[in-house]
C-alpha cells in the first residue's frame, strides 16, 4: 500500500493535481443543477456499464436533452448510431428512469446520505449497479465513496493489494471500497479524488 501512496502523492505535486482539483469544482456545479440536469448525467452512468467512457460522454453530449424527451425507439437510433454497445437495454433503462426525472433533485436532497442514496439508485433504477451508481453520485458532488471499475481493480491488483476477482459481487465492492476508503484517508484525499488519481496513473487521462 505504501508504494501506491507514495506513486499518488508524486502525482499530487504536479499539475494533475490542479486538474483534479479542477474537475471536482465541475461535479460540485453538476450537483447544484436541476433534477433534468441530474437525470442526464444518470443517464450517462447508465450507458457507462460494461462500456467506454470517453464514448459514453461523446453520446451524452450527442443526445443531451434527448434523454428527457426522444421516444425509446428513437433513443435506441441515436445509441445505434452513435455506436452504443448495447442500445436497446439502455435505451429501455432510461426511458423506464424518466418517472424520477422531474424528481431526482427532491429525492438526492431528502437522503440521510450517499450510501442510502446509493441503495435507493441500486434498487430503483435499472441498469444502475453500485459502480454505476458511485459513479453518478461523485459526479453530481459525493465524495465519500468510491468507484469499483476495472481501471480501479487492474491498479488494485498490480500494486499487489487485491487478486483481481472473476466477477464483482455486492461483499467484494464493499470489501475493495474499505480498502480505498483506507488509501484515501491515508493519501490525504477524498474517495472521489483518489479515483481519479488512480484512473490518471491506469489510462493518463482525466474524465469524469
Amino acid at each position: 500500500m505504501e508504494k501506491l501512496i507514495k506513486d499518488i502523492k508524486r502525482l499530487m505535486g504536479t499539475n494533475v493535481k490542479d486538474k483534479i482539483d479542477s474537475r471536482i469544482k465541475e461535479f460540485n456545479i453538476t450537483g447544484r443543477k436541476d433534477s433534468f440536469t441530474l437525470f442526464k448525467e444518470l443517464c450517462f452512468c447508465i450507458l457507462t456499464a460494461n462500456f467506454n467512457a470517453e464514448k459514453s460522454i461523446r453520446i451524452q453530449r450527442e443526445i443531451d436533452n434527448g434523454f428527457l424527451l426522444l421516444s425509446e425507439e428513437k433513443l435506441v437510433d441515436k445509441l445505434q448510431k452513435n455506436g452504443h454497445r448495447y442500445p436497446k437495454s439502455r435505451a429501455k433503462y432510461i426511458v423506464e428512469a424518466r418517472r424520477y426525472k422531474n424528481v431526482l433533485k427532491k429525492i438526492i436532497e431528502s437522503s440521510r446520505d450517499e450510501y442510502d442514496l446509493r441503495e435507493w439508485l441500486v434498487r430503483n433504477i435499472k441498469g444502475i449497479g453500485y459502480k454505476e451508481a458511485s459513479h453518478f453520485l461523485r459526479n453530481i458532488g459525493f465524495k465519500n465513496i468510491a468507484i469499483v471499475d476495472f481501471h480501479i481493480i487492474d491498479l488494485l491488483s498490480r500494486y499487489n493489494l487485491i487478486e483481481k476477482p472473476k466477477y464483482l459481487s455486492k461483499n467484494i465492492y464493499f470489501q475493495i471500497e474499505k480498502l480505498l476508503r483506507k488509501i484515501a484517508k491515508k493519501t490525504g484525499v477524498s474517495p472521489a479524488e483518489l479515483d481519479l488519481y488512480m484512473w490518471y496513473m491506469e489510462t493518463g487521462k482525466i474524465l469524469k
